[in-house]
């Protein structure tokens, strides 16, 4: 059985889709954007990633759980010339942690964002 999550301190869906979903021990994050909980979208790279890796803090709060709980990232770039920029910022929050990774680039986004982010989070023993 699954359940929805959804989080006042991250933006509200810009489609028909939820913010996150709980299946079992898993917590399933949609794309986060570099957009605030009002809609506004963040100026540069590194404001966007940092902006878009909050709102993935903001849901899994929601959830009762953390980025420590993040097991696998997805990273989608509108320029793949912003991977330095971007693995600065994703560095200070998930440094230790380490969950693993794919980095896509040339993406063209939603609302002409810079960066999208989704994760998966293992809440299980």
């Amino acid at each position: 059985m699954s359940s929805h999550i959804f989080s006042q301190d991250a933006p509200s869906p810009i489609g028909p889709y939820s913010q996150a979903v709980r299946a079992g021990d898993f917590i399933f994050i949609s794309g986060q954007l570099g957009i605030n909980r009002e809609g506004k979208m963040e100026e540069g790279i590194k404001e966007q990633t940092e902006r878009a890796i909050k709102n993935i803090e903001a849901i899994l709060k929601a959830a009762g759980s953390s980025l420590r709980d993040v097991v696998r990232v997805t990273v989608y770039l509108a320029n793949i010339d912003d991977f330095g920029d971007m693995n600065e910022v994703y560095e200070k929050y998930f440094g230790d942690i380490k969950p693993a990774r794919v980095t896509v680039g040339g993406c063209k986004l939603p609302k002409n964002a810079k960066i999208e982010i989704e994760a998966v989070a293992y809440t299980g023993e």
